[in-house]
């Protein structure tokens, strides 16, 4: 059931009620209690799309387990982990934010947005043992990760994940674990902080309402919004326009008409996942369990088996499988989305897509067909004694992967999150892949740096920065400022519930 308050011409309007849009609504009513925010979104529910709870792995993406933010070995047998690192210390901002939230009362009872689980790399074969070794080696030299741990030892990796070695044969295998890492209902946490919002003076949220006009005026913009229960249009205006809509940022991004969403493309694919609610199998595993990736497979399709826990309950999730869609959203999108995004300026560049990327539209046709005999055999990898009785498919979210021009050539942007903001810094945009949601704070901080710098400039603005995230303005990934890392990360998970309290080490 849809609800909605309504702000006349705000300081900021916020379209799509998912973690980015959260997170950056929190984040500025924080920092300046004087704004006045307006939310639209077009579902019935909040955070109903990409940040929903069953339409993401719930990954919190902090590098430690994912084999794909590390490329192959050098020439010299190492592996580069500057972007782990990178992500790493990202997700510890969310982690501070979150925990900021839990302490002020923005968001109770953190164990129903985020659960600590066990992050674990798993390999098999010779030449992939050999990778993960390596792979350890440079993590575990920096401070991020000097609690990780690599074993080639069945015992061991049994009682780590005993469905890992279960009916497995004698091949090599390897794998690497921390007990440092998460599962996060991105959803759980968007509508606490969204219920938060709308109570604050001057904030109003408007679910059943989809923005169907974006257009600059003297006022800034005008944003003309459908209400879907009644079909009555209103038109309201703001400073500042920030669209995290999920799928549907590109076509809001091409009705704003701003010079910097020219050419640029989207290209949407589905997910499911295989679920398994067999309590004897799920007491088994407790763990995030990352694996290599497949041929031809998109980033958001590397194969993991994880412990989820959404709405107090536990379950194992398998995935994701591709499946090829049109649309740009679960809920929302329509088939005609695709189709419709495809304009003069875009042209070009998505058909050099499709003629350099014949192989990741093989591999979607492949998905599509395969039957469920196809997806057990793929979760045989993983789990070898696994029964196509305990385990059922599902729909997931649709990730529509950004497609833009790169030094002259069309690329499909497989890591990080693009920010599109306009000349003026009037309106921000977020179109990307993965790792996303799990580093949402970081992307909005990055925004709030850009459009409302004077909010960080005075010394008031500053230290609330600095209450909500300790680390802003903090270089963590530095050695010199390892125990400093130590102490604000500690301090974080204590207060969201994911280690014990006590003194920090």
């Amino acid at each position: 059931m849809s609800t909605a308050t309504h702000v006349e011409d705000p300081d900021v309007i916020l379209i799509g009620s998912g973690v980015m849009s959260a997170n950056l609504g929190a984040m500025l009513k924080r920092l300046d209690p004087r704004l006045s925010i307006q939310l639209y979104e077009a579902s019935d529910g909040l955070a109903q799309e990409s940040s929903d709870g069953w339409n993401n792995a719930g990954t919190g993406h902090a590098g430690i387990c994912e084999l794909s933010y590390t490329p192959k070995r050098e020439a010299d047998g190492s592996v580069k982990v500057a972007k782990v690192i990178e992500i790493f210390e990202q997700f510890e901002q969310s982690k501070h934010f979150w925990s900021y939230a839990v302490a002020n009362d923005m968001a109770s009872h953190p164990r129903e947005f985020i659960n600590p689980v066990p992050h674990i790399s798993f390999v098999h074969g010779a030449d992939q043992v050999e990778f993960l070794k390596a792979r350890h080696a440079g993590m575990s030299a920096h401070h991020f990760f000097r609690e990780m741990v690599f074993t080639t030892d069945r015992t061991t990796l049994a009682s780590w994940a005993p469905l890992l070695v279960e009916g497995r044969g004698d091949e090599p295998i390897a794998a690497t674990k921390m007990d440092g890492g998460t599962d996060v209902n991105f959803g759980a946490i968007s509508r606490k902080l969204l219920s938060w919002l709308g109570r604050q003076e001057g904030c109003g949220i408007a679910s059943g309402h989809r923005v169907i006009g974006l257009r600059r005026n003297s006022k800034g913009w005008e944003v003309r919004v459908k209400e879907s229960a009644t079909g009555l249009v209103r038109t309201n205006h703001a400073k500042f326009v920030f669209v995290g809509a999920g799928g549907g940022t590109l076509p809001l991004l091409q009705m704003s008409g701003i010079p910097e969403a020219k050419g640029l493309g989207g290209f949407p694919i589905g997910g499911q996942w295989l679920v398994c609610d067999n309590p004897e199998i799920v007491e088994k595993h407790q763990a995030k369990v990352y694996g290599q990736a497949l041929a031809a497979a998109p980033t958001m399709a590397v194969p993991h088996l994880d412990t989820r826990i959404l709405d107090g309950r536990k379950t194992l999730l398998f995935g994701p499988f591709a499946a090829w869609t049109t649309k740009f959203l679960h809920q929302q999108g329509r088939y005609t989305d695709l189709p419709f995004s495809i304009r003069p300026d875009n042209l070009t560049t998505l058909v050099n897509i499709g003629i350099h990327n014949l192989d990741l539209v093989r591999y979607l046709i492949q998905q599509g067909t395969q039957s469920m005999r196809n997806r057990i055999e793929v979760l045989k990898i993983f789990y070898p004694a696994a029964q196509a009785a305990d385990w059922k498919l599902i729909d997931a979210g649709i990730r529509v992967q950004a497609i833009k021009k790169t030094d002259g050539q069309a690329g499909i942007v497989h890591y990080g999150t693009e920010v599109i903001t306009d000349a003026a810094c009037s309106i921000s945009a977020l179109l990307g892949a993965s790792p996303g949601a799990s580093v949402s704070v970081n992307v909005v901080l990055e925004v709030i740096r850009k459009c409302f710098p004077a909010l960080l400039a005075s010394p008031e603005g500053h230290a609330r920065m600095k209450a909500m995230i300790p680390t802003f303005d903090l270089d963590i990934k530095l050695p010199e400022n390892a125990e400093q890392f130590r102490e604000y990360s500690q301090r974080a998970d204590v207060i969201l519930g994911l280690r014990a309290s006590g003194p920090v080490d």
